[in-house]
């Protein structure tokens, strides 16, 4: 008999919240029909620049999941200066992220020295088939168009330089 008191308590809040959704209406969002926008820096699809990736392999290996494959070749660039000799510069050939192995870590966006990766707050990317999660660079080149532009800090947000004593 100990448990009617608190199958009633139970059953007299349900009931509550009940009536309260009916008369007030429900503060869900009804998802596909409706879209809340999401948060100016919220983590949704990693967006690459390809023109800044110079095929460093930083990302790859930061990477815990190892869902980023890069492939990559050295072309001969001209001299920076008259009279120098010719530079090798790394082209990339391919650069994929497996979004069926990521989990939306950012270490790759952080650790990426030449500004070459994104956060994109689009987070529609879903597809029938787990395979259609590798996005190639073109692929990943699109989500840039979705990319917010830099929102200033917050006053008192920024490090200030250390004072070094002398």
């Amino acid at each position: 008999m100990p448990l009617v008191p608190g199958l009633l308590t139970g059953l007299g809040i349900t009931f509550k919240e009940i009536v309260k959704t009916v008369t007030k209406g429900a503060e869900t969002v009804q998802y596909p029909h409706e879209k809340e926008d999401p948060a100016p820096r919220a983590r949704g699809v990693i967006a690459l620049h390809e023109d800044n990736c110079t095929a460093c392999m930083l990302c790859v290996r930061e990477c815990p999941d190892w869902c980023i494959y890069i492939e990559g070749h050295k072309d001969l660039a001209p001299p920076r200066r008259a009279g120098g000799k010719p530079r090798q510069v790394n082209k990339l050939d391919r650069f994929d992220i497996d979004y069926g192995l990521c989990m939306y870590c950012g270490i790759c966006v952080e650790v990426c020295p030449f500004e070459a990766l994104f956060w994109s707050p689009e987070y529609e990317y879903s597809e029938p088939r787990i395979a259609d999660l590798l996005h190639d660079k073109t692929r990943l080149g699109q989500w840039m168009t979705t990319v917010p532009d830099f929102e200033p800090y917050e006053a008192g947000s920024q490090v200030k330089a250390k004072q070094v004593p002398r």
